[in-house]
C-alpha cells in the first residue's frame, strides 16, 4: 500500500506542480460524493481560468503603462497643448469634493502625468479631495462617511458564505445514498402494495430516516468546519498600516483607508491602495504581481504612481491614497486569483489514495456479496421449480440484497478519511489561533508535526524585542547609560562638538520618528532598534524636531539585511554636505579611517584606537548586547544624488550597546525541542559574540556545537559543508542568501523537514524554500507574511514550539482515526461477505450499516481527530520526511482488533441461538445481539484508539468534551435504535442480560487491545500491500 501511495498519491507540502496535483485526481476512483470529497482541494479548472484572465489583464495593464510612458516622452518634446476641461459630477461637488473616483482611477492606473498636472499635481489632487499632504484627512465621522459614499471602501469582493442548506444538498449528492434512496422508494411501493400502510412502509421509511440522519449529521459537521475557516480568513485579513489623520500618525486597518489618507510605507510593505507619491527616498516598487515586469520601478516625484498589490522593495515614502477596493486594478485581479483555492495537503492526498484502494476492495466485496445472496435465492427457487413466478416478498428480498450490497459500499468506501484531515486541521488551526499562531496554509499545520529542524531568528523571536541602550563608547569613553541620570552625567563628560555630532547622527540617520499623539504625549515610532537609539538621544537632552530642522535630508539609503548599514546625506545650514552611517559595528568601523577622541577632536584611527574599539565591541557582545557603530563624513567634494552614499572614509563617533533580553520560557522551549528530536539553530545578522552569548543563555549552543559567521559559511567547500552543517547551532552575520543556502542543504542533502522564521523582505526566499515558513506577526513585513505558511502573532519562540506540538497532534489524531476506521471497514466487509457466502444472508441490514457508517465516519472523525495535544507528544522523535503514515504499529492494532471482532461475530452467528437459548424463530433477536455487540466493539475500540501505543487510554479523556459527547450520544442512540426503533431498524428489544453480554463483548476488546500493544513492532515483518 505504501508503495502504491508513494507512486500515485504523493504531493509536496507546498508549491506542487499542476501535473502532480492532476495525477492523483486521475487515479482517484470509487468516489461516492465528489463535491464533498474534493471540497477542500484546489480547483484546477478555476485556476487555469483565473490564470488566463490574470494574464489578459496583466498584458492590458502592461501595455497601458508602456504606452503612457511613451506618450509622456513624446509630449515632453512638443509644445504643451491645452488639456480637456474636466467637469466635476454634481454628486461629487455636492459632497464637497472637486474630483470623482473615475478620474482619480484613470490618473494612477494609466500613469497619466499630463492629467495629474492638469489637476495641479499631487497637492492639487489633495486639495480637490479636501485633504492635506501634511495632516491627512480630518477625523470627522460625518465627512468620512460622505467620502466613503463617493469613493467607496477599501474592501475586495468575496465569495458568498455558504448556508447550512448548501451543505445538506452536497451531502445528498452521495451516489450510494441516492441509490439507497431509490431502493427505499421501491421498497415503500412494493411493501405498501403487499402489506398496506403503515406495516408495509417500515423498511423503506427506515432507510429514508437513516439516510436523512447521515445527511444532517454530515452537513452539520461540514458547516461547522466552514465557519471555522471563515473565522480564520477574517484573522488573515487583519493588516494594519501607519496612517496620518488630522495631523496624528497611528496604525489603522488597511480596509478603513479612504482617498485622501496619507500612509507611510517602508521596505516590505504591500501597497494597500492606489495612490500618489508625496515624499520619500530611494523608493523601489516591485510591480511584477500586476504588470509582469520583473524589474523594480523607481517611484519619485517624477513618477509618482503607486498601485495596490505591489510591494516596496527598497526605501520609504509617504503616499496619498486615491483609489480603493474594487476600483483598483488589484481589486479586479484579486477576484479571479482567489477562485483556485489552496493546494490540498499531503495527508489529504494520501488518504484519498487509501480511500480509493479500500473503495475498490469494498466494491468488489459488495458485488460478490450481492451475487452470492442472489445466487442463494435463485438456487432455492430453481429447486422449488418456481423460478418463473415471483412473489412480492421475494422481490423485496432481492431489493434488500441489493440495498445490503450498496450499503457495504457505503461502509467500505471511507469517504471520511480525507475529510478527517480537514476536520482535524480546522480544529487545530482554530486552537492555534488562540495560542497566537495564524496558519495561512493548511499543509503547514500537518508538516510542522514532522519538523526535524528549526532555524530561528534571534531578535524578537528568542529575545523580547524591547531594546534599550545600556552601554556606549563615545569619544573613546566607555560608560553605562542604563538610566536617564547616567545618560545625563555622561553628556556632561563629553565635548559639546561631539554631543552635537552624536545627536545629529541619531536624529537624522533613522527610520524612526518622535511624534506627539492625540493625548499630547510624546511617542516614538519605528523599529525596536531605532526606538532604543532615539530614546538614548532624548535622554542626552536632544530635541528631535530641532535637529531635523537644522539640516536638509537629501538622500536616504535605508537599512537592509544585506548591507547591514543605513546611510543619509544632509545639507547643512552653511551649505556643506555631511553623510552619516550606522550599522553592524565591524562593517561600519571597517569603513572608518578617523575617530573623534576624548577632546572632541577628529584624529586618525591608529592601531591602538582601533584595538580599543574592537575590544569594546567584543566586551559589549559578550554581554549579549547588540552593537552599532555610528560614523560621519564631511563631503567636501560635493555629492550627486544619482550616486550611492560612499562606504569608506568615515569618522567614528562611537559604539552603542543595546540590550534585548531573552524571552521568558525560551530556554525551556529549546529543551522541549531537543527532547522532541528537533534541532534548533539560531540564524542572525548580529555579531558572532552577541549571538553566542544569547544562544548559550537560550540553551541552543552546546559544547559540541559550532558557531559560524555567514561569510565563512558561504566560502566552505561542498565536502566541508556536508561535515559541519549537522553541527551548526549558530550562524551570525548571515545574509538572506546564507539562510537560504543553509535551508536548502538541510532539506536536500540531509532530508530534514525544516521550519524557518523570518521578518524581513529579504527573508522571503528562505521562507518560500523551507518546508514551513514562519513569519513574525509584530516585527514581520507584509512581504514576509505573504511568503510564510504560519504567522507567529506574538513573535515568541515558545509559540513555535506550540505549533510543532499541534502539528504532531494533527498527524497522530489522523492516524488514530485511520486505525479506527480501517478496523470497522475490515470487520464489516468480512462479516457480511463471509456470512453471505456461508449462510446465504447478511447479519447487518442496510439501516444498521448506515448507522455503523455514521459512527465510524463523521462521529469517529469528530471524536478522534479533535483530540487536544499533550506534553507526551514532544517526547517522541519526529516522523521526518520519509516516515510511513500507516505504520506497523497501526497494522498490528488493526489486524489484531479485526480478528477478535470477526471471531466474536462469527461465533455469535453460529452458536448464538444455543448460547442465549433462542428458538429458530428468534433470528431477529440474535441479529440484534450481533448488531449491538458489533456497535459496542466499535465504541470501545474508539476508546482504545485514543492511544496507539500506551495501555492507559483513559488519560485526559474527561478533558476532551467532544470525545465524551460523541461516545455518550452514540450509546444513547444505540439504545434508542435497539429498544424503540426496531420496526424501522430490524431490531428487537433485548433483556438486561443480553445488553450486559453485548457491552461485555465490546469491553473485552480493550484488554485485547492492551495485550496487542505489548507485542513489539520490531517482531513484525514490515507490512506492505
Amino acid at each position: 500500500m505504501e508503495r502504491y501511495l508513494e507512486e500515485n498519491f504523493e504531493v509536496k507540502s507546498k508549491n506542487s506542480s499542476e501535473e502532480l496535483l492532476q495525477k492523483w485526481r486521475n487515479v482517484c476512483s470509487v468516489v461516492k460524493n465528489p463535491k464533498r470529497r474534493f471540497r477542500h482541494t484546489a480547483n484546477l479548472a478555476k485556476r487555469k481560468e483565473a490564470a488566463s484572465m490574470r494574464k489578459s489583464n496583466l498584458e492590458k495593464l502592461r501595455i497601458a503603462v508602456l504606452v503612457s510612458k511613451a506618450a509622456f516622452q513624446f509630449i515632453a518634446g512638443v509644445p504643451t497643448q491645452t488639456p480637456d476641461v474636466y467637469v466635476v459630477p454634481d454628486e461629487v461637488k455636492a459632497a464637497g469634493f472637486q474630483i470623482c473616483a473615475k478620474e482619480l482611477g484613470s490618473i494612477v492606473e494609466d500613469h497619466d502625468i499630463k492629467k495629474l498636472n492638469s489637476h495641479g499635481g499631487v497637492n492639487g489632487v489633495a486639495e480637490k479631495l479636501s485633504a492635506s499632504v501634511t495632516n491627512g484627512l480630518p477625523a470627522d465621522e460625518t465627512l468620512l462617511m460622505k467620502r466613503q459614499e463617493i469613493y467607496g471602501i477599501n474592501e475586495f469582493a468575496e465569495a458568498e458564505a455558504r448556508s447550512f442548506w448548501v451543505f445538506v444538498m452536497e451531502s445528498l449528492q452521495d451516489m450510494t445514498l441516492m441509490i439507497l434512496g431509490i431502493c427505499a422508494f421501491v421498497s415503500l411501493i412494493v411493501g405498501i402494495a403487499m402489506e398496506g400502510w403503515p406495516k408495509g412502509a417500515h423498511d423503506g421509511l427506515g432507510i429514508v430516516a437513516s439516510i436523512l440522519l447521515v445527511v444532517f449529521v454530515t452537513a452539520t459537521s461540514d458547516y461547522r468546519q466552514s465557519l471555522q475557516f471563515r473565522d480564520l480568513d477574517k484573522e488573515k485579513k487583519k493588516i494594519t498600516i501607519q496612517v496620518t489623520r488630522e495631523g496624528y500618525r497611528h496604525k489603522m486597518s488597511i480596509y478603513k483607508l479612504l482617498p485622501g489618507d496619507i500612509i507611510h510605507l517602508g521596505i516590505g510593505d504591500l501597497v494597500p491602495a492606489d495612490g500618489l507619491f508625496v515624499s520619500g527616498f530611494s523608493v523601489l516598487i516591485d510591480e511584477s504581481s500586476l504588470t509582469g515586469e520583473s524589474e523594480p520601478v523607481m517611484v519619485s516625484a517624477d513618477n509618482p504612481f503607486l498601485l495596490s498589490g505591489t510591494k516596496v522593495q527598497d526605501g520609504s515614502c509617504k503616499m496619498m491614497v486615491t483609489t480603493v477596493g474594487m476600483r483598483t486594478q488589484w481589486g479586479k485581479l484579486l477576484a479571479t486569483l482567489t477562485q483556485g483555492g489552496d493546494d490540498e495537503t499531503p495527508l489529504q492526498v494520501k488518504l484519498n489514495g487509501v480511500a480509493t484502494i479500500i473503495g475498490k476492495i469494498g466494491l468488489f466485496f459488495a458485488i460478490i456479496t450481492f451475487a452470492v445472496l442472489v445466487n442463494g435465492l435463485l438456487t432455492r427457487k430453481w429447486h422449488e421449480g418456481s423460478y418463473l413466478s415471483w412473489s412480492g416478498e421475494e422481490a423485496l428480498q432481492m431489493l434488500e440484497y441489493f440495498a445490503v450490497a450498496v450499503t457495504i459500499v457505503v461502509v467500505a468506501v471511507p469517504e471520511g478519511l480525507p475529510l478527517a484531515v480537514t476536520l482535524s486541521l480546522a480544529f487545530a488551526m482554530k486552537k492555534m489561533m488562540n495560542d497566537k499562531a495564524l496558519v495561512r496554509h493548511l499543509a503547514a499545520c500537518e508538516t510542522m508535526g514532522s519538523a526535524t529542524s528549526i532555524c530561528s531568528d534571534k531578535t524578537g523571536t528568542l529575545t523580547t524585542n524591547h531594546m534599550t541602550v545600556v552601554k556606549s563608547c563615545i569619544c573613546m569613553k566607555v560608560k553605562e547609560v542604563n538610566e536617564p541620570v547616567e545618560a545625563s552625567s555622561f553628556r556632561a563628560e563629553l565635548p559639546d562638538s561631539a554631543v552635537k555630532l552624536l545627536l545629529q547622527s541619531i536624529f537624522n540617520n533613522t527610520g524612526g520618528e518622535v511624534v506627539t499623539n492625540k493625548e499630547g504625549q510624546r511617542e516614538i515610532l519605528g523599529s525596536p532598534t531605532e526606538t532604543a537609539l532615539l530614546e538614548f538621544g532624548l535622554s542626552l537632552g536632544g530635541d528631535f524636531h530641532a535637529e531635523r530642522q537644522a539640516s536638509n535630508l537629501i538622500k536616504v539609503e535605508p537599512f537592509n539585511s544585506t548591507k547591514k548599514r543605513m546611510g543619509v546625506v544632509l545639507e547643512l545650514l552653511d551649505g556643506g554636505l555631511r553623510a552619516h552611517s550606522k550599522g553592524a559595528s565591524e562593517i561600519v568601523l571597517a569603513a572608518c579611517d578617523k575617530v573623534v577622541n576624548s577632546n572632541g577632536e577628529v584624529v586618525p584611527l591608529n592601531e591602538k584606537s582601533l584595538n580599543h574599539l574592537k575590544v569594546t565591541i567584543d566586551e559589549f557582545a559578550n554581554e549579549a548586547l547588540r552593537t552599532l557603530c555610528l560614523a560621519y563624513m564631511d563631503m567636501e567634494n560635493g555629492f550627486s544624488l544619482d550616486n550611492p552614499i560612499p562606504v569608506v572614509g568615515y569618522t567614528c563617533i562611537g559604539i552603542v550597546g543595546i540590550k534585548d533580553p531573552v524571552r521568558p520560557g525560551v530556554k525551556e522551549s529549546v529543551a522541549i525541542c531537543r527532547s522532541a528530536g528537533i534541532t534548533v539553530r539560531m540564524v542572525t545578522g548580529d555579531n558572532i559574540n552577541t549571538a553566542k552569548a544569547i544562544a548559550r543563555e537560550c540553551g541552543i549552543l552546546t559544547d559540541d556545537g559550532i558557531a559560524i559567521e555567514g561569510p565563512d559559511f558561504r566560502e566552505k567547500k561542498l565536502e566541508e559543508l556536508h561535515e559541519i552543517i549537522p553541527k551548526i547551532q549558530v550562524m551570525a552575520r548571515s545574509s538572506p542568501l546564507d539562510k537560504h543556502m543553509l535551508v536548502t542543504r538541510l532539506r536536500t542533502t540531509f532530508s530534514e523537514v525544516v521550519a524557518v522564521t523570518g521578518d524581513g523582505t529579504n527573508d522571503a526566499p528562505a521562507l518560500h524554500e523551507a518546508d514551513i515558513g514562519l513569519a513574525m506577526g509584530i516585527a514581520g513585513t507584509e512581504v514576509a507574511k505573504e511568503s510564510a505558511d504560519i504567522i507567529i502573532l506574538d513573535d515568541n519562540f515558545s509559540t513555535i514550539v506550540t505549533v510543532a506540538k499541534w502539528g504532531r497532534s494533527v498527524y497522530i489524531n489522523i492516524q488514530k482515526f485511520v486505525q479506527f476506521q480501517l478496523t470497522v471497514n475490515i470487520v464489516a466487509l468480512v462479516v457480511n461477505f463471509s456470512s453471505a457466502c456461508l449462510t446465504g444472508k447478511a447479519p447487518l441490514t442496510a439501516v444498521q450499516l448506515l448507522w455503523v457508517n455514521m459512527i465510524m465516519d463523521t462521529l469517529g472523525a469528530l471524536a478522534l481527530a479533535t483530540e487536544p495535544p499533550t506534553d507526551e507528544l514532544m517526547k517522541r522523535t519526529p516522523v521526518g520526511r520519509h516516515g510511513k503514515f500507516i505504520s506497523n504499529v497501526m497494522w498490528r492494532n488493526i489486524l489484531g482488533q479485526s480478528f477478535y471482532q470477526f471471531i466474536v461475530i462469527w461465533i455469535l452467528q453460529l452458536k448464538g441461538s444455543s448460547i442465549f437459548g433462542l428458538e429458530d424463530s428468534d433470528s431477529l433477536t440474535l441479529n440484534t445481539i450481533i448488531f449491538n455487540s458489533f456497535v459496542f466493539c466499535q465504541i470501545f475500540n474508539e476508546i482504545s484508539s485514543r492511544n496507539m501505543e500506551e495501555i492507559n487510554v483513559f488519560k485526559g479523556i474527561l478533558f476532551n468534551y467532544v470525545f465524551v459527547t460523541v461516545i455518550s450520544c452514540t450509546i444513547l442512540f444505540q439504545f434508542i435504535i435497539v429498544e424503540y426503533l426496531g420496526t424501522f431498524a430490524n431490531t428487537a428489544p433485548l433483556s438486561f442480560s443480553q445488553w450486559f453480554f453485548c457491552i461485555w463483548i465490546g469491553f473485552l476488546g480493550m484488554p485485547i487491545a492492551a495485550i496487542l500493544k505489548l507485542v513489539p513492532v520490531s517482531a513484525l515483518a514490515p507490512l506492505r500491500w
